[in-house]
C-alpha cells in the first residue's frame, strides 16, 4: 500500500480478482452483515451516511462509522452510486465439489452458461432470501461481474457464489426447468436446481443427467420467465412443499439468464 490505503484499495479492485467493488449502501450493508472481509469503505458524506444507517440499518450504524472515511469518491469510482457509498471487499473461496457433494440440507441453484450479470445478480438475491444452500454457474460469465454484485445488492455474501464444471455436478439429485412436463412428487432434499437460457434452455446434455424434469405452468402463449422470476417460483414452492399444481415434471424451462 501507498500513502493513501483507500485509494490503493480502490485502485486494485479493478484489477484484483480477489478484491471486488460494493456499489452503495446497500451494498456495503449486506456486505457487512453476512460477514465480508470489508478493505475499504468511503463515502461523500458521513453524516448523510449516518442518517441512512439510522433509517435502514441501526444494527450496523457503529460498524459504518467505524470503517467508512468521508472522501469525495469521483476520485476513487467509475460511477458514484446515488446512495454516496462505496467499498471494496474481498471475494470469499467457494468449494463448488464440497456444495455439489451435500446430500443433504437446502436445494443448490445451478445457472447453466448465464449470458446477463444483472440477471444473475438478481438469482443471488432471490436464493439468499429463500435459504438457497448457493448459487453455481457454468460458462465463461464470472458470477462475481460487478454488475451481478450490484444485482443482487450485495447479497453475494449471504450464500456461497461460484463456478461450477458442469462435467462434475456431483451428488445431489438434478431437477432441470422445461415447458413441458407432468406433475412431479416433492422436491427432494438438496436438489441441484438447474436453469438455462430463454433462447435455448437447458442444454441436451444436462437435461438427459436429470432425475427429474420440471415446469412452470404459465399462461398459453407466454413462453418464458425472467431466470430470476423463475428461481424465485420454484425455491418458495419447495418452501411451501410443492402443492401438486405449482410445478410439474420434465426437461428445460427457458429463461432470460
Amino acid at each position: 500500500m501507498g500513502a493513501d490505503p483507500v485509494a490503493d484499495a480502490f485502485a486494485a479492485a479493478r484489477g484484483d480478482d480477489g478484491l471486488v467493488l460494493l456499489e452503495g449502501f446497500h451494498a456495503l450493508k449486506h456486505a457487512l452483515r453476512f460477514g465480508a472481509d470489508v478493505v475499504a469503505a468511503a463515502a461523500d458524506d458521513a453524516a448523510a451516511l449516518d442518517r441512512l444507517a439510522r433509517r435502514l440499518a441501526p444494527d450496523l450504524r457503529a460498524a459504518l462509522a467505524a470503517r467508512v472515511v468521508e472522501r469525495p469518491l469521483g476520485g476513487l469510482v467509475e460511477r458514484v452510486p446515488h446512495t454516496g457509498v462505496a467499498a471494496v471487499a474481498r471475494r470469499p473461496s467457494v468449494d463448488a465439489s464440497a456444495l455439489l457433494a451435500s446430500t443433504s440440507g437446502p436445494p443448490l441453484v445451478l445457472l447453466e452458461d448465464p449470458r446477463r450479470p444483472g440477471n444473475v445478480g438478481a438469482v443471488v438475491r432471490v436464493a439468499a432470501a429463500a435459504g438457497a444452500a448457493g448459487v453455481l454457474a457454468t460458462g465463461a460469465l464470472d458470477p462475481w461481474d460487478p454488475a451481478a454484485l450490484r444485482g443482487s445488492a450485495g447479497l453475494h455474501f449471504a450464500l456461497p457464489v461460484g463456478r461450477a464444471d458442469p462435467a462434475e455436478l456431483g451428488a445431489r439429485p438434478l431437477w432441470v426447468l422445461d415447458p413441458e412436463g407432468d406433475e412431479p412428487g416433492a422436491l427432494p432434499d438438496a436438489a441441484l436446481l438447474a436453469f438455462g437460457t430463454e433462447r435455448d434452455g437447458v442444454s441436451d446434455a444436462l437435461a438427459a443427467r436429470a432425475a427429474a424434469r420440471v415446469r412452470i405452468p404459465m399462461r398459453a402463449g407466454v413462453s418464458s420467465l425472467n431466470v430470476a422470476t423463475a428461481v424465485a417460483v420454484v425455491l418458495y414452492s419447495a418452501r411451501s412443499g410443492f402443492s401438486q399444481r405449482s410445478i410439474v415434471q420434465t426437461a428445460r424451462m427457458p429463461t432470460d439468464s
